[in-house]
């Protein structure tokens, strides 16, 4: 396994997420003081998966026809520019507009996933998706805490203006050091030839629709290529939206029931962050070459039911000490499920198609981010209850899926098998 490209990888997403985890937390209450309802705070921060869900799969193609590098920096670039509307976003319209170019700009992590996939094998990989896994965890104890300084000190001009910084920064460091690893990238200028070609073929708008409808279609296709795929898929989304579901919900129930202040949220952020830290970064490569891919998704869709289900029983007074014994389930739960659901779809796919079906991966996980707000908001404002117990159902679901995958090897399976075995 090749450490230098995997190096560089952790570095560059670690940077953006740092800024991703800046801004993030902050986001709900900030809405709120611009005067958004709950269910508005819900759809600004769907906008941002909105964008995610679209352009991900085009990300994705891009990174396996001209190569990752240029779509990461591209999407870095992109990521610092939203970030300097978002310092600017005095009113709703304003941050709407900051969060869909941020939402458009997000594509390094499904290229970044494709390129793990160009430098592993199939033994090292759910152990490489781990440590970009913990770069996750990392941003979102570093990030949180510095937003929470700057926006209690310097206003959310500041944190806008930190968060870009540093993403250019990362732009800066991914242009120099970032290598291209998709050997099969035919590289930038190709697009351009490809698209003059196309044109000067056919430059009817109803055959360009058709010609994107069913470059969709395909794309679809190849990610539901066969049984686990699809079963991966379905767990992505079911997971996905019951941990959205419940995370909107949380910011507003710590503050309406906890009464606690925006670095508190910081805190328990950067807490279960800590935790993402430890078991991906440290635990999950022996965890997975002891007990394997499919009985540690199980395990994790298990801790993420206590971990979601039983908060808004937490006594009042106790955020801070059973919460944090339930927050630590949680972490542990999704430090399992996210980074093994991606492991296991790309342990299945097409070698040639990686970069394609992670960004359908991402696609799928940004539309279930781009309800799970809305409906979190919406089931919070009817009782603060229920958006968890929603969560803990789909937790189930999701375990009961994840057990019909033990049928199938993945040392066995060949990627190619068809849906109908």
């Amino acid at each position: 396994m090749k450490k230098s490209p995997l190096v560089i990888l952790f570095l560059t997403v670690l940077l953006d997420l740092i800024g991703f985890g800046i801004v993030l937390p902050l986001l709900p209450t900030y809405a709120k003081e611009l005067g958004a309802s709950p269910f508005m705070i819900g759809l600004i921060a769907a906008i941002y998966s909105t964008m995610q869900f679209i352009f991900s799969p085009i990300w994705g193609k891009l990174s396996d026809k001209i190569g990752r590098r240029p779509v990461m920096l591209s999407s870095i670039f992109l990521a610092s520019v939203s970030y300097v509307f978002f310092s600017q976003a005095v009113t709703i319209p304003l941050l709407i507009l900051a969060r869909s170019l941020s939402g458009i700009g997000s594509a390094n992590i499904a290229a970044a996933q494709a390129a793990i996939t160009d430098v592993t094998d199939s033994k090292s990989r759910s152990g490489a998706m781990g440590m970009l896994g913990a770069a996750f965890g990392i941003g979102f104890i570093i990030g949180p805490l510095i937003g929470g300084v700057l926006m209690t000190n310097f206003g959310i001009s500041m944190v806008g203006l930190f968060a870009a910084g540093l993403n250019f920064t990362n732009f800066t460091l991914a242009l120099f050091l970032l290598s291209e690893t998709n050997p099969h990238a035919e590289g930038f200028l190709s697009l351009f030839r490809k698209s003059g070609e196309a044109a000067h073929a056919d430059t009817s708008l109803l055959a360009s629709l058709a010609r994107k409808s069913s470059a969709y279609a395909e794309r679809v296709h190849e990610a539901f290529s066969s049984r686990p795929v699809a079963l991966l898929m379905i767990i992505n989304f079911i997971y996905s939206l019951a941990i959205v579901n419940m995370q909107v919900a949380a910011i507003l129930l710590w503050g309406d029931r906890f009464h606690t202040t925006e670095q508190q949220v910081g805190y328990l952020f950067a807490y279960v962050g800590f935790i993402s830290v430890i078991v991906q970064g440290g635990m999950l490569p022996k965890m997975t070459r002891k007990l394997g891919e499919h009985k540690l998704m199980v395990f994790g869709h298990i801790a993420s039911f206590i971990g979601v289900f039983f908060i808004p029983f937490i006594p009042v007074n106790a955020l801070f000490t059973i919460g944090l014994g339930i927050l630590l389930f949680f972490a542990i739960g999704t430090s399992l499920v996210n980074p093994l659901n991606i492991s296991m779809i790309s342990l299945y796919s097409y070698k040639q198609k990686q970069g394609q079906i992670m960004g359908f991966a991402q696609s799928v996980n940004a539309l279930a981010r781009i309800l799970g707000p809305i409906t979190g908001s919406v089931l919070y404002g009817m009782d603060y209850r229920f958006p968890y117990y929603t969560a803990g159902a789909l937790t189930i679901i999701g375990t009961i899926i994840s057990m019909s995958l033990f049928k199938y090897d993945i040392e066995a399976l060949e990627p190619s098998a068809s849906v109908a075995d």
